[in-house]
């Protein structure tokens, strides 16, 4: 399939460098403070229908060794993604080191690691509708002094027990990057999640 120019022809990052830094650093804030609100991609205009910080962490994480799965329903911005990151999307999401969506998968189609390399796990970047507003969750464990609320639309509504069954695994499973707008959170696998 040769590229769209309509979609190829979309900047990536101005400031590739320095952007891919800016958003590197709000992704690991996220990650060591699980269910805060970061920001990225402000000034990113991707192809539908990624939201810009669902771009700019793909251009901040992916790269041509990097294997990205992308569900149907982001299939619109491959071409895009393959121009920008170098990288080829690979059919089976069970072998990819990064998954983009927008609707979640069944977390155990995807590489949960194994004890000697928990490394080798997929990270999940799950474009959603809006965070820091609808349904409620309770989240525990490092990185939090206490219980954090947490708050997304656009989880499904058995989210909290999927999590539970991948929280399991650990130091196994899938590390989560929940993405909206210019906004992202994480939520890692070492995080328990309940509804509040």
């Amino acid at each position: 399939m040769s590229p769209t120019l309509s979609n190829i022809d979309l900047p990536g990052f101005a400031d590739p460098v320095a952007q891919a830094q800016a958003s590197f650093r709000a992704l690991l804030d996220a990650m060591a403070r699980p269910g805060t609100i970061a920001t990225a991609g402000q000034g990113l205009t991707p192809p539908a229908p990624l939201d810009p910080a669902t771009a700019a962490v793909l251009l901040t994480l992916v790269d041509g060794d990097a294997r990205l799965h992308l569900t149907p329903d982001c299939a619109a911005a491959r071409d895009w993604l393959v121009f920008h990151c170098g990288t080829t999307p690979c059919d089976d999401s069970a072998s990819a080191g990064f998954v983009a969506t927008r609707t979640m998968p069944d977390l155990a189609h995807l590489a949960t690691g194994t004890d000697e390399a928990p490394e080798s796990s997929a990270t999940l970047v799950l474009q959603v509708l809006a965070l820091g507003s609808g349904p409620a969750f309770r989240l525990a464990g490092p990185g939090l002094k206490a219980p954090a609320i947490f708050r997304a639309e656009g989880l499904p509504p058995d989210f909290a027990a999927r999590w539970a069954a991948n929280h399991a695994l650990f130091p196994r499973g899938i590390d989560l990057v929940l993405c909206a707008g210019t906004a992202l959170a994480a939520i890692p696998r070492s995080i328990t999640v309940t509804e509040a």
